[in-house]
């Protein structure tokens, strides 16, 4: 007798769908792959200076221009009319081939990236002149240690400032090309290939968030925290599960991520339940750097410091950029559906993650002390305001619609509102 669960169509179909599946996955990757390799080809026929060998005058191939050289340049990659970059592009050529183990120098490896990395920092005009030379020193080198420092030179940069929009696409391919070829040939656990990722990964968070922010110059403190945070992952921008991972041999016992409990009580421990504008009025910025690297090395807050606005600044930063936000993009449409529903509301929570629904539960217990109408009358937050500043935290918008984006965001807010209202907290009375 014929199992009554046996579909012979769909036995011999989904086989079919499979392989039509697979098909267009890799119909789609040679495609991308043929429009990266059509933006390259276009910036190069756009913006690419011509160089001339010096004792012929022979110009130099595109090829040629673009690979691996052991030879200094005298003028700069990309065409430019600006005299500072025409000044500067060499003097940076000279300093990536130092960093790469290609020209001798004296000086620090830490300091030549620090040099490299406050030039494109400074110069919005020099940051394409940087990327391209160092896509040029990663591009067929013969040395495998000279083009490991090239792509941890590159995530170093990219921690800082981004490259134009024009130049996007040409970085973008270069560093897939290479992460690919990597992959392709076994090197999976090879330095360079970790450092191809990181470049893949960074490059969009540049590119969303621009560059660090502050009056300060990066530090010699933020370029060791920017290389070795390539290797060693950071607390900020990964899951929520990567952050427990992260911490569970120094706090094995610990429900919640050390970072969010920290960061929440030392604003409470220095008054911010009484402190004007509490999460509306952004800390100085160069401070909550500062503190986020020591964060990133489980280092607790300075003893000098004073101003409550920097953690409660450092502490929003590493909600908005949880790589999957607080409240993950599956329950997204259920907390907008239920915006005018407390009940609703609460009932999303329940069925969140574990770790989400801890973490989200931690956060309204922590912002209902703020919600106390003596502190309201401090910090002039109400529960509209502290529910305005941090449904952004807390809920992503996936549309890119301008009409969308605007509707959902006073249904975020709502959302939150009803959190701050209705949530049942007390399971962590004892934190807070």
């Amino acid at each position: 007798m014929m199992n009554p669960n046996f579909s012979s169509k769909s036995q011999y179909h989904q086989p079919q769908a499979q392989t039509t599946t697979s098909q267009n996955v890799i119909a789609n990757k040679v495609a991308g792959t043929l429009l990266q390799q059509m933006h390259i080809e276009q910036f190069v026929l756009e913006n690419l200076n011509e160089h001339r060998k010096w004792l012929l005058g022979k110009a130099v191939s595109v090829g040629h221009m673009l690979s691996w050289t052991k030879d200094p340049i005298t003028k700069p990659m990309i065409r430019t009319n600006n005299k500072s970059v025409k000044k500067e592009a060499s003097e940076v050529f000279k300093l990536i081939q130092v960093y790469m183990g290609d020209r001798k120098s004296k000086e620090p490896l830490a300091q030549i990236a620090l040099e490299i990395a406050v030039r494109g920092w400074i110069s919005v005009e020099m940051r394409d002149e940087i990327y391209i030379q160092l896509c040029r020193q990663t591009t067929k080198n013969p040395r495998e240690d000279s083009a490991v420092q090239g792509w941890e030179l590159l995530g170093i940069c990219l921690a800082f400032f981004p490259p134009s929009c024009k130049f996007y696409s040409y970085l973008e391919g270069h560093i897939c090309k290479n992460v690919e070829a990597y992959n392709q040939i076994d090197k999976a656990q090879s330095l360079t290939y970790i450092y191809t990722l990181c470049c893949q990964k960074r490059l969009q968070w540049v590119v969303n968030c621009g560059a660090k922010k502050g009056l300060k110059k990066p530090s010699l403190e933020e370029i060791d925290h920017a290389k070795k945070s390539m290797v060693e992952q950071s607390m900020f921008g990964c899951t929520l599960s990567e952050v427990m991972n992260l911490q569970k041999e120094r706090y094995p016992e610990s429900s919640l991520p050390w970072i969010q409990t920290m960061l929440s009580e030392e604003v409470l421990r220095l008054n911010g339940a009484a402190t004007e504008g509490i999460f509306r009025i952004p800390g100085d910025i160069d401070e909550v750097n500062s503190l986020k690297v020591r964060c990133d090395r489980w280092l607790p807050p300075p003893s000098n410091l004073h101003d409550p606005h920097v953690p409660a600044s450092l502490l929003k930063l590493w909600y908005r950029e949880l790589q999957e936000p607080l409240i993950p993009y599956a329950f997204h449409q259920q907390c907008i559906d239920s915006f005018a529903d407390p009940d609703a509301s609460m009932a999303v929570i329940s069925s969140l993650p574990e770790i989400n629904r801890s973490v989200i539960t931690y956060l309204i217990r922590f912002l209902q002390v703020f919600c106390r109408p003596e502190n309201v009358q401090c910090t002039k937050m109400d529960v509209n305001n502290l529910a305005m500043v941090m449904a952004p935290n807390c809920l992503r918008c996936l549309s890119s619609d301008p009409r969308v984006i605007f509707d959902n965001t006073r249904k975020e807010m709502a959302f939150i509102r009803n959190l701050l209202l209705h949530l049942d907290t007390s399971s962590f009375a004892d934190f807070i």
